[in-house]
């Protein structure tokens, strides 16, 4: 891609001939599931599980919105990722070692937090939660940066959009199985069967082969720490930059508002845990292999620009059916609708940002810039989980989800700037040295 907006970024002459069946039906595309999931599981431990086992035993929605500040780690990774540059494990080498060390910890420290009570234990809960999201944080660093290394740039659509879907996928564990469960086991019970399944990674990372190029790593900490950042913003100037930061902050923060307290708004239109495990099974696992086939499919036909306005503009429309929910009260029928939306549109949107994020990364600094982008979508995420709670109270739920429909827009005018239709490249940024390497 050349700053006037060409896009170098395409594969070769041979590879521009490789079938779709080539680039899908491969190892690393396996990976990428397995993985997908792994990284997703914890996120989605504190986003749906946690909100629903504090809700039922009676914890107010504005301390559970506040729980979400505790995942920060989400929005500060960049700030240890030059860590995992820099420094080798003394096994498994540079991405595995740490991919391992991060999902051991968090199969512990998940399994731990049900041995708690909320009513009783809430500082011991926060630890806990606060280790879960340091570490899952942790995980989403190195699994990024070990994707971005697998997958050559014709792969980053489609290898993106199974990952995220399998990511999404990874939720129907802690927002489906572990709530079904909860109606019939204790929690206790209940945070280690969820727990268990953070040995998908650990399995899949043990198997895995290393690409980390120790060639192209940081050699200090100076590199690793300063380097990305100017490399980065030196790419095509500060504003430009700058505007790449604040499209990612904005793209996604309708949809994140939007589904922040997604599971303690069913319960209070009046579904019980059961229905909405089994609801959320059954709508979650048709849309994210739909949504996966589909992704797959137009990232595949279409530049990842053009799939950005795409999806952008599916899930900004996923967010109307919530505000129909909230009319329409207790069905079950409204409930699938809107799961489905949810599932549709969230991991769509995903798809496309994180495919965009991954062509602006430098291959000598994937983990570190790949963690700014990153952190910069989890900013709006955290903010929204902390601060929904207090919207709903104040507004109720309808002028709630209108609101967030509202905040979807300025995320999609900016798509003009970074992104246009016409285009196949960014117009903003230069591309990321060796990102076509």
């Amino acid at each position: 891609m050349t700053a006037t907006g060409e896009s170098t970024e395409q594969p070769t002459a041979p590879d521009a001939r490789r079938s779709w069946t080539k680039i899908l039906f491969t190892r690393k595309m396996l990976t990428c599931v397995f993985l997908g999931f792994s990284s997703g599981l914890p996120l989605y431990v504190l986003i749906s599980l946690v909100p629903a086992w504090l809700r039922t035993n009676d914890v107010n929605l504005a301390t559970i919105g506040l729980f979400a500040l505790i995942g920060l780690p989400y929005t500060w990774k960049f700030l240890w990722s030059p860590l995992m540059d820099r420094y080798k494990p003394p096994f498994l080498g540079r991405r595995r070692g740490w991919a391992v060390l991060t999902q051991l910890m968090l199969l512990l420290s998940i399994g731990m937090l049900g041995q708690f009570d909320p009513s009783i234990s809430l500082q011991m809960i926060v630890g806990i939660v606060f280790v879960v999201a340091l570490f899952g944080a942790s995980q989403d660093i190195v699994i990024d940066a070990y994707r971005r290394e697998l997958l050559a740039d014709d792969e980053l659509g489609t290898g993106t959009s199974i990952w995220v879907n399998a990511y999404r996928l990874s939720g129907l564990v802690p927002g489906s199985l572990a709530l079904i469960l909860a109606d019939q086991l204790p929690w206790s019970v209940v945070f280690w069967v969820t727990a268990a399944f953070m040995l998908v990674g650990i399995v899949t990372t043990l198997t895995i082969k290393e690409v980390s190029d120790d060639a192209l790593a940081p050699h200090s900490l100076r590199e690793a720490v300063v380097d990305p950042f100017v490399e980065f913003f030196s790419r095509d100037g500060i504003v430009a930059g700058l505007t790449i930061l604040a499209f990612l902050f904005l793209y996604k923060l309708g949809d994140n508002m939007a589904t922040a307290l997604a599971t303690p708004f069913y319960l209070d239109m009046g579904y019980s845990l059961t229905e909405i495990g089994s609801v959320a099974k059954v709508a979650g696992l048709w849309v994210s292999i739909a949504g996966g086939v589909i992704g797959g499919i137009v990232m595949l036909k279409v530049s990842i620009n053009r799939a950005l306005w795409l999806f952008g503009l599916v899930q900004l429309l996923t967010i109307i059916p919530y505000i129909w929910l909230s009319q329409a009260g207790h069905s079950l029928v409204g409930l699938f609708v809107v799961v489905s939306g949810e599932y549709l549109g969230v991991g769509v949107g995903a798809i496309a940002l994180t495919a965009f994020m991954a062509r602006e990364t430098s291959r000598a600094f994937t983990a570190t810039q790949f963690a700014l982008f990153s952190s910069f979508i989890a900013i709006p995420r955290t903010l929204a989980n902390a601060s929904t709670g207090f919207i709903v109270e104040s507004l109720g739920w309808t002028q709630f989800f209108i609101v967030c429909a509202i905040v979807a827009v300025p995320g999609m005018l900016l798509l003009f700037k970074v992104a246009p239709w016409t285009e196949t490249g960014t117009k903003g940024l230069k591309p990321a040295e060796n990102n076509t390497s």
